[in-house]
Order: C-alpha cells, then structure tokens, then sequence
C-alpha cells in the first residue's frame, strides 16, 4: 500500500497527488518488491523538512528530499521478489523541488517525481555517497524516471527529464 499526504499546504501544477503513489508503484514493482510493501510519501512545508534536515542530518535549512527506511526491505529478482514489509517514508518538499525545477529549467511535476524516484530508491538501499554509488543509483533514477513518464495513458507532461 502507497499512502500520499499533502501537509505542505500547496498543490504541484501539472501533477495529480495519486501520480506519487503511482510512481512509489512503478519503481517497486521494477525493483521486484512485493507488491504489498508499504510506504508512506509526505508533502511538507520548508520548515517541516528544515526540522527534519537537522535532526536527522544534523544539516541546517530546507532540503529537497529525505528517506526513512523501517524494514530494510532490499530489491529481489523477478524469479525471487523481496517480502512484504513497511518499506519506509519519503518526506517531499514541493516549494524547495519548485526552485530546482526553475533552475533546471523543466517542470516542477518533473522535479517531484525525480524525487520520489530518488527517495524511493533510497528506502531499497541505494546511496550516492561514492562515485561508482552515485553514477549506479542516477543512472538507475533516470531509467526508472523515463519510464514512468512515457508510460501510455499518463496524464502528465512529456518525458524531458
């Protein structure tokens, strides 16, 4: 089950809040996790997440993105999918996501599903600490991301990412 809530007190233009459940989904269902894992996806303000940010990073200010796995559920093979479990949360912040996709210079829809493609990946282990990390898990992003936008029936915008 993909919970989505919208504490942020905003909408993202161009995106439909069941478009991140359908995305969580997506890349779950890529990743060969059991279709019963759950997680949650929260929307929240820039003060929300500057909380956050430094209570769990120990980071000052507003962040884009933050991942809290729970059950350290991992990617399984389509022969061998991973268990149910409580995969984790991924915490969004739409206004933080706006700036970036200005500066991109590509849709804010855009910019939140890139980063609920990120955090979820994050909830399955992948990290961006190392080179060889970093080029794995973006590479992994931007397949899964693409994917998800040019599916047939997505009410969205086109795939520019």
């Amino acid at each position: 089950m993909i919970d989505v809530l919208n504490e942020s007190g905003t909408t993202v233009p161009g995106l439909e809040e069941h478009e991140l459940g359908e995305c969580v989904r997506f890349v779950l269902d890529a990743m060969h996790v059991h279709p019963q894992a759950e997680v949650t996806v929260a929307l929240v303000d820039e003060a929300a997440i500057a909380a956050l940010h430094e209570r769990w990073m120990d980071l000052p200010g507003p962040t884009d993105v933050m991942s809290f796995p729970m059950d350290e559920l991992r990617p399984g093979r389509e022969d061998a999918p991973s268990g149910p479990g409580q995969v984790g949360d991924v915490v969004l912040c739409p206004q933080v996501a706006a700036r970036q996709a200005e500066t991109a210079g590509h849709p804010v829809a855009e910019e939140v599903l890139l980063l609920t493609v990120h955090g979820t990946l994050h909830l399955l282990g992948y990290d961006h600490a190392e080179p060889d990390e970093e080029r794995e898990m973006f590479d992994l992003q931007r397949r899964l991301l693409l994917a998800f936008l040019a599916r047939p029936g997505r009410t969205g915008g086109g795939a520019s990412a």
